[in-house]
């Protein structure tokens, strides 16, 4: 059976789309550059500035909580993690990338909403410059078109 919507253009129009970003503030210069670009993408797509809510919270590991708080109140149509993990000496880089991104994925099947999940699990911080301005665009083009893709679905 051949898939009929393969090939389709994604639909990245933000115009009447309400996006909740949640930003762990550890490693702060990095997650400022991800919510830059982040917001400048939603922006470029259209979604109002006014429709966007930027919240932020202490690490990782509390993303997904406020990422369930934001799904809650039912004003959003899709959410965005922005993070950056660098790996150190000890077995806490891989506890906090699980568990963040299992918390973020938890929220978007628990809410059915889209999570555009954009935590950095990176090696060294030369590595998280690297993919930083990037993935906040990425993160803000995931969130719109799943946006638009789950309104077309239901």
């Amino acid at each position: 059976m051949q898939d009929a919507d393969k090939g389709q253009a994604a639909d990245l129009d933000g115009t009447d789309l309400r996006i909740g970003i949640v930003q762990a503030r550890f490693n702060e210069k990095l997650t400022q550059q991800l919510a830059s670009s982040c917001i400048a993408e939603l922006e470029a797509l259209g979604v109002a500035a006014k429709h966007i809510r930027h919240v932020t919270v202490p690490g990782a590991l509390e993303v997904p909580v406020a990422l369930n708080a934001l799904a809650q109140s039912n004003r959003f149509d899709a959410l965005i993690a922005l993070g950056c993990i660098i790996r150190g000496e000890t077995y806490h880089f891989e506890l906090v990338a699980n568990e963040s991104g299992t918390g973020v994925s938890r929220v978007a099947l628990d809410h059915e909403i889209p999570v555009a999940n954009a935590i950095l699990t990176v090696e060294d911080e030369a590595q998280a410059w690297a993919r930083a301005e990037e993935k906040g665009r990425d993160a803000a083009r995931v969130a719109v078109e799943m946006a638009n893709l789950l309104e077309d679905l239901s």
